[in-house]
């Protein structure tokens, strides 16, 4: 979108921005497209960004942002409230719309103060801002609908579109720490990061049919397959019943790497198969050629968009997805079958390989 000479006028006096992203892992990286943005419109921005705990680690990765604070649950968090009340922010983009986010903004006491329309359902709410942006998030891919809001402070013109053209990506930059981190551990082989657990047990697919497709990477493709998971001993006790189904155990680092690690792991694989988790969003971020699972949750909202993403579906598992609309609603996982999958894996491991992106020069 475009910016008329009022509007970029307008954003060039816009110098400190606060941005609030208090939700999951995946609303982050989802979220790096509206930064970009930012940092695009307004090059000498100074973009302070908060994120939720479980999010902190991954901020080294996060790109055109001079500082990144953590708001932890149960403690004090001087630090952020130190920074909300003691900088001159121009202004203050809320992602989030929850009360801790409306309180930080509130706080801030920026010039322009930017959340979603849908925050004035609250009217406590509500009574931080000034500007509310329209953009119905039940119709638009997560990372358009953030993008609504950086495009509300920066003035772009035109009408948002429900599905661009060109969609944008989400985009990471894993430190070189943590690239070569995930370089010792990975060795010098090819590999495919296969991440089968999730928060929600729902999600989960069946752990056999997770070894034959492992097994038929090992034996039709000679790759070899790297699992990774969480800590969560639900998860630990899934990935424990594919490994007792493999014939010969795969390598596995569930619960083993820092979150900034696994990401650089996810950067370097040949592929990536998982269920509908942060993992879909990693890979999306480095555009590795990736199988997203999906089974209750529906796609459209949070699927990866890149031409090296295969989409599939409890609800359609017929085939791989390539239609997909905001109200279609989803499916037990044991739906998709181990054939669709290994077929996946097929279509996906015969293209040319996808480059690694350049390492970052900072």
């Amino acid at each position: 979108m475009a910016l008329s000479k009022d509007c970029l006028g307008a954003a060039l006096r816009l110098v400190n921005i606060l941005a609030l992203q208090l939700k999951r892992i995946g609303d982050l990286i989802l979220t790096t497209p509206a930064l970009a943005a930012l940092r695009e419109a307004i090059p000498e921005a100074r973009i302070s960004l908060v994120v939720a705990d479980a999010c902190g680690e991954l901020l080294p990765a996060v790109e055109g942002i001079e500082r990144g604070l953590v708001f932890r649950r149960r403690e004090w968090n001087a630090d952020v409230w130190k920074a909300a009340l003691a900088t001159r922010f121009d202004a203050c983009l809320d992602f989030t719309g929850n009360d801790r986010s409306a309180l930080l903004t509130g706080l801030s006491m920026a010039r322009r103060r930017l959340t979603f329309e849908w925050v004035k359902k609250s009217k406590l709410r509500a009574l931080s801002y000034q500007e509310f942006i329209p953009s119905p998030v039940r119709d638009r891919h997560t990372v358009d609908h953030y993008l609504d809001l950086a495009h509300g402070l920066i003035g772009a013109s035109g009408k948002a579109e429900a599905e661009p053209a060109i969609p944008a990506s989400p985009r990471l930059a894993p430190p070189a720490s943590a690239r070569e981190a995930a370089r010792r551990l990975a060795g010098d082989s090819e590999f495919v990061v296969v991440h089968p657990g999730t928060a929600r047990s729902e999600k989960y697919w069946i752990p056999e049919r997770w070894a034959a497709v492992i097994t038929h990477l090992r034996e039709r493709h000679g790759v070899r397959c790297v699992i990774t998971g969480g800590s969560d001993a639900f998860e630990w006790e899934h990935i424990g019943k594919i490994q007792k189904a493999l014939a010969h155990p795969a390598r596995e680092e569930a619960g083993k790497l820092d979150l900034l690690t696994a990401a650089a792991l996810i950067e370097q694989a040949r592929a990536v198969l998982s269920c509908d988790t942060a993992a879909v969003h990693l890979a999306a971020a480095f555009a590795r050629p990736q199988i997203a699972l999906y089974g209750p949750t529906n796609p459209f909202h949070w699927r990866p968009r890149h031409p090296r993403a295969i989409v599939l579906s409890a609800a359609h598992p017929e085939a791989p997805l390539t239609e997909f609309h905001p109200r279609m609603k989803g499916a037990a996982m044991d739906a998709i079958s181990t054939d669709l999958v290994i077929r996946a894996t097929d279509a996906l491991l015969t293209m040319p390989p996808a480059p690694v992106r350049a390492e970052r020069l900072h």
